[in-house]
C-alpha cells in the first residue's frame, strides 16, 4: 500500500520537473478549485513554491463563485503561494456562454501573467479532458489539426506560453492525489449539466470504452494526428513562403505553382494566407473546414486548372484568381459597407 502514494507523487513531480528548468521567471497556475487544478497547485508548491503564482478566474456565472475563489486563495496561502482573483465582469449575451467564458479566462490570465512577468501559464487539463476534446472534434468532422486536440503547449502572447503538464494523467489520478493529501476541492455542477456538450460526452465515454474506444486511445489519436499535423504545417509554411508576393494592397500567390501540391497542402496554404490577410476591423470568424474545402477544392483549384477567373469571400477576405494563375487576397470591405451597396 505504501508504494502507490509515492508513485503518484512522483508522477506529478515528473510532469512539473521540465518547467523548473525554464529561465527563472514566475509561472502562473490557473486554479479553479476543482480536483485537477488543486492537485496542480499542491504539487507545484512542493516542487518549488518560489517559482509559482496562483490565479483564480471568477466568471460569476453561478451563486457562490466568489466564495469558491476565496477558498482557493486560503488554500494557496496555506501552501505558501501568492493568489489573485481575476473577475470576468463583461456583459453576458448569446448562447455560447461557455465558449465566451473560456475566451475571457485566457485573456484575463494572459493579462495577469504579463503584469507579473510570468512566461508560463499552467492549466491542469487531463487525459480525460483531451479525450473529450478529440471526441467533440471527431463528431464535428475535424481534420488532423482538430483531432490533434489540445497541445501540450501553445503561445498565448509574445513571451507567454500556455502549458498543460498533466495531459498524460487521468482525472482519477488527480482526485486520488487530492484525497491522499487531504486537499479540499470543489465539484463544478456544470460538469454534469447536460445542456453542455462536454457533460453529455462524459455520459457517452464509458459506453465507448466498453467497445475499446477509451480515453487513452482517444488521446493516442491526438498524438498521432498532431504528429501528422506538424509535418503538414511545416510543408505548407515552406510552400507559402515560396509562392508569396506581397504588395501594399494585397497578398499574391503563384496559383500555378500551388496547384502542383497535394490538396492537403493547398488547403493549409490558403488557410494560412487567409489568416495573414484577415482584417482586424471585423470580429474573428470561427473556422469551418468544410467552408475552406468548398473554396479550395470546389472553386479555386478547378478555376486554376481551367484558366478561369474567380472571385470569392471567406472570413472577411476577398480571394480572386485572375485566369492567368495569380491568386490575390485582400481584406474585403467592412460588412456594413457591403450591405449598403446592395
Amino acid at each position: 500500500m505504501s508504494a502507490a502514494p509515492a508513485s503518484l507523487d512522483d508522477r506529478l513531480a515528473r510532469a512539473l520537473a521540465p518547467l523548473l528548468e525554464e529561465p527563472a521567471r514566475p509561472a502562473l497556475l490557473a486554479v479553479s478549485g476543482g480536483p485537477d487544478s488543486t492537485a496542480l497547485m499542491h504539487a507545484a508548491a512542493r516542487a518549488g513554491r518560489d517559482r509559482f503564482r496562483v490565479a483564480t478566474v471568477d466568471h460569476a456565472l453561478r451563486p457562490g463563485s466568489a466564495d469558491e475563489a476565496l477558498g482557493v486563495g486560503r488554500l494557496a496561502t496555506e501552501l505558501g503561494l501568492v493568489h489573485t482573483i481575476l473577475t470576468w465582469d463583461a456583459p453576458r449575451h448569446g448562447s455560447r456562454i461557455q465558449a465566451s467564458a473560456r475566451g475571457a479566462r485566457y485573456r484575463l490570465l494572459t493579462d495577469h501573467a504579463a503584469g507579473i512577468g510570468a512566461g508560463l501559464i499552467l492549466t491542469a487539463h487531463t487525459l480525460d479532458d483531451q479525450a473529450e476534446t478529440v471526441l467533440m472534434r471527431l463528431i464535428a468532422g475535424s481534420g488532423p489539426s482538430g483531432l490533434a486536440g489540445m497541445r501540450e503547449e501553445r503561445v498565448l502572447a509574445p513571451g507567454i506560453r500556455l502549458v498543460r503538464p498533466f495531459l498524460s494523467l487521468s482525472k482519477a489520478d488527480l482526485v486520488a492525489y487530492c484525497e491522499m493529501h487531504r486537499l479540499p476541492f470543489l465539484r463544478d455542477p456544470s460538469n454534469t449539466d447536460e445542456r453542455f456538450t462536454r457533460a453529455r460526452l462524459r455520459r457517452l465515454l464509458p459506453l465507448l470504452a466498453e467497445e475499446g474506444l477509451n480515453a487513452a486511445r482517444l488521446a493516442r489519436l491526438a498524438v498521432r494526428a498532431g504528429r501528422d499535423d506538424a509535418a503538414l504545417r511545416q510543408r505548407a509554411e515552406a510552400v507559402l513562403s515560396e509562392i508569396t508576393r506581397t504588395d501594399e494592397a494585397a497578398l499574391r500567390l503563384d496559383g500555378l505553382r500551388l496547384r502542383r501540391e497535394p490538396c492537403a497542402i493547398v488547403l493549409r496554404v490558403v488557410d494560412a494566407a487567409l489568416d495573414t490577410v484577415a482584417p482586424a476591423h471585423e470580429a474573428p470568424v470561427p473556422k469551418r473546414l468544410e467552408r475552406l474545402e468548398a473554396l479550395v477544392l470546389d472553386a479555386l483549384l478547378p478555376a486554376l486548372a481551367e484558366g478561369r477567373a474567380l472571385r470569392r469571400t471567406l472570413r472577411g477576405v476577398l480571394i480572386e484568381a485572375d485566369g492567368e494563375g495569380t491568386i490575390r487576397l485582400v481584406a474585403a470591405p467592412p460588412r456594413r459597407a457591403r450591405d449598403r451597396r446592395r
